[in-house]
């Protein structure tokens, strides 16, 4: 995979003009662009397409989570599209994370095509331990973290979505094959967000994530161009 595979930017963007224009100067320096609700539900699967006509890829972040037959046909749909990347809700549980993989697996197979990634998103990066707590979760959030990967990659998902917070955990029980994208990458000087549980692009890195979700330390830099330049140096630092 190429330094620039592992960099994922957020087209957190409201029109198809502007994601066009993000895809435009950054397709040299990200390679995969991830596409959520805002931007799907505005666009549809046209902007994935046009994603996919400069030669980048897709991380379609919708987190499927429905009863498993409504989350596997998605995530059939998702996978005919041509993503190479797409999400589902670990709280799905255990028989929709796991119809999901099968049929997609299968569709796949008997199509012809390239089997994209499935992910599970653990705990949201804006969730601290209070916000679990009052969720009724009597684990640590570390600890739910992990035991949602282990559910996830028992199931047949290709990993998890998490903070850079748990990436050691998470390989350390899981073993390094299994793929880890952290959002909530942050540069040093970024004012305080949503994001509870951020780090820096190299610290993630180093932590062992195999992808990075990198939105407003590139959308806000006075040259969006050299701010993905010096992430993408990051990573092949």
């Amino acid at each position: 995979m190429e330094s620039k595979d592992r960099l994922i930017f957020a087209l957190d963007v409201e029109s198809l003009n502007e994601a066009e224009d993000w895809v435009c100067r950054l397709k040299d320096y990200a390679g995969v662009f991830k596409v959520g609700k805002e931007l799907f539900t505005r666009c549809g699967p046209e902007v994935v397409e046009k994603i996919l006509n400069y030669g980048s890829k897709v991380f379609l972040d919708l987190k499927f989570h429905d009863i498993p037959t409504t989350a596997a046909k998605a995530g059939i749909q998702a996978a005919k599209l041509g993503v190479s990347i797409f999400n589902v809700h670990a709280f799905g549980g255990r028989e929709m994370m796991a119809k999901v993989a099968d049929e997609v697996k299968n569709v796949c197979v008997k199509d012809n095509i390239k089997k994209p990634l499935i992910m599970a998103v653990t705990i949201l990066t804006s969730l601290g331990e209070n916000d679990i707590k009052e969720l009724g979760i009597n684990r640590s959030l570390p600890d739910e973290v992990v035991y949602l990967a282990k559910l996830a990659m028992d199931c047949g998902l290709d990993g998890v979505v998490c903070s850079p917070k748990e990436i050691g955990l998470i390989k350390g029980e899981c073993g390094k094959d299994f793929k880890v994208i952290t959002p909530g990458i942050r540069s040093s000087h970024d004012a305080p967000d949503d994001q509870k549980r951020s780090a820096t692009a190299s610290e993630a890195i180093k932590l062992g994530a195999d992808f990075i979700v990198v939105g407003r330390p590139i959308r806000s830099s006075h040259d969006p161009v050299e701010a993905a330049r010096k992430i993408l140096e990051e990573i092949e630092n």
